[in-house]
């Protein structure tokens, strides 16, 4: 492809300008299914423990680790 076509295309890419702190957030939800979804996010989990060196866990749902934190009497809670 000539230079002066390719510099014409690039000139027609979509361009956004944002404060640094104040670009929304990537909106996957759009353009992924909720299955695609979760399939990047376990591939990030599975990068994670790696890089961990921890080895990965292996425990049923039942076993799994959880704490219930239930908030102190008369303290605001917060909607998001």
């Amino acid at each position: 492809m000539a230079g002066s076509s390719r510099r014409e295309e690039r000139s027609r890419w979509p361009v956004r300008k944002y404060s640094l702190g104040a670009q929304p957030g990537e909106d996957l939800s759009r353009s992924t299914t909720a299955e695609e979804r979760l399939a990047m996010m376990w591939t990030l989990a599975l990068d994670a423990w790696a890089l961990s060196g921890q080895p990965l866990p292996e425990y049923s749902r039942h076993e799994a680790p959880a704490t219930v934190v239930t908030p102190a009497r008369g303290a605001e809670t917060v909607a998001s």
